[in-house]
């Protein structure tokens, strides 16, 4: 186990001091754990996650044939249009993005806004990175609004048995729903303070941009709309685990064969499968396999036991623990193998304390959430953020990421965790 955990320690801070070889120190620690026997060989499928991969792989195919329509242009323009300066089309695209994210996965949203921002910035002729990396915190911010928002709240939702309208009204009283939308008023007067300088106005627009196919928007859109609906499918339908990574894939196919009858050329097909960043998917790759690893060991039960161990007797102090222990662990690693692991511990905690362990799970789950925008791999939707930005020729410095991540996060968990023991803990 400690070997495991020198090692994870160390890929960190290598993939924070080289963030260019970020997917080449992932995959090659990924290896280490398979090659040391911490990850065995029959382990390794199962510690991918091909739901999350097949919806990156699928939807970035997807968001280049939309490009190529340029609706993110026309849209781009009626954002133009409406704001009067930068910093509001920012915050804007921030909300934007968080309102989509209540819905559907961080990543999906994080590949269908980022177009129409990186649109906007060249526009302007502004630097994407700040308002990218809004993008991003903002739609994982939203995950844990809804049933439907992210894994972990559906993981919860399951285990609490949980329908949708569970959250936004449970036990009699305003639900978890509350408790983020409060956080993320807070956390756009943070953006909007962070971009206080940007206040450059916005031109006139002269004649709006014309859009040259509205198909790859319908097939965008439909995205959405099924993503949202696999997330209401009744367990007895029994649908694959990796059901959102079909939906955008196959979607995507449905794409480039219309393309390709459009265009009657090989480049219909080639083009928009060469905006797939695989590097971005080899890091992600290379976490899920170090993750997978630390489970095996054992890591992730360790830190449930401690966590355990801290809290006492005093519900209070298990909630704090539980609240601020979840941000700094998401801030490294995969929230979903935490959640899942530390669900059944709260469940015990709260048998053994005689309490009701509500404002822990929504603890756990606002905590868990929120995390992974500490660092720029803390959540897929931050190293996606990072990857458009990449293969626009974009540099992401660390300091570029934390100067937005960790102020936006504190702004978002603070009214969070008072408004949560307020209403479920006192």
């Amino acid at each position: 186990m400690l070997f495991a955990i020198i090692l994870f320690a160390v890929t960190y801070v290598l993939m924070l001091t080289f963030s260019r070889w970020r997917p080449l120190i992932a995959l090659a620690s990924g290896v280490i754990f398979i090659a040391f026997g911490m990850l065995p060989l029959n382990g390794i499928l199962g510690a991918l996650d091909f739901n999350v991969l097949l919806m990156i792989a699928g939807t970035m195919g997807l968001v280049q044939l939309f490009i190529d329509s340029k609706m993110p242009n026309l849209l781009a323009d009626a954002i133009m249009a409406k704001v009067p300066n930068i910093q509001w089309a920012a915050v804007c695209l921030a909300l934007f993005a968080g309102i989509i994210s209540a819905f559907v996965d961080n990543v999906a949203t994080v590949l269908m806004i980022a177009p129409v921002a990186m649109a906007v910035c060249k526009k302007l002729n502004t630097n994407p990175v700040p308002v990218i990396i809004g993008i991003a915190v903002s739609s994982n911010l939203q995950g844990a609004a809804t049933l439907v928002g992210d894994t972990t709240a559906i993981m919860l939702g399951s285990s609490l048995n949980m329908s949708f309208l569970d959250f936004f009204w449970y036990q009699g009283k305003p639900s978890i729903f509350f408790a983020v939308e409060l956080g993320a008023v807070i956390a756009a007067v943070i953006l909007y303070f962070i971009f206080r300088k940007e206040k450059d106005p916005i031109p006139k627009i002269g004649e709006m941009t014309k859009v040259t196919d509205y198909v790859p928007t319908v097939l965008l859109l439909g995205a959405i709309g099924l993503l949202a609906c696999a997330s209401f499918a009744p367990e007895s339908w029994d649908l694959p685990d990796e059901i959102n990574g079909i939906i955008c894939c196959s979607l995507m196919v449905v794409g480039l064969i219309y393309n390709f009858c459009k265009g009657k050329k090989l480049s219909a097909i080639t083009g928009p499968l060469k905006a797939i960043d695989f590097e971005t998917l080899g890091l992600l790759v290379g976490l899920f396999l170090m993750i997978g690893g630390l489970e095996q060991e054992g890591v992730i039960d360790a830190l449930g036991g401690l966590l355990a161990k801290l809290g006492g007797d005093s519900p209070f102090m298990m909630y704090t623990i539980i609240v601020w222990a979840s941000v700094v662990i998401s801030a490294f690693i995969d929230n979903i193998p935490y959640v899942a692991t530390m669900l059944p511990v709260i469940a015990v905690l709260g048998t053994n304390m005689g309490i009701d362990p509500t404002p822990l799970y929504f603890g756990l789950l606002s905590g868990a959430t929120l995390g992974g925008n500490c660092t720029p791999i803390g959540a897929s939707a931050n190293i996606t953020g990072i990857g458009i930005l990449r293969r626009d020729g974009q540099t992401v410095k660390n300091s570029d990421f934390f100067r937005i991540g960790i102020p936006f996060t504190l702004a978002a968990i603070v009214p969070a965790y008072i408004y949560i023991w307020l209403v479920y803990g006192v």
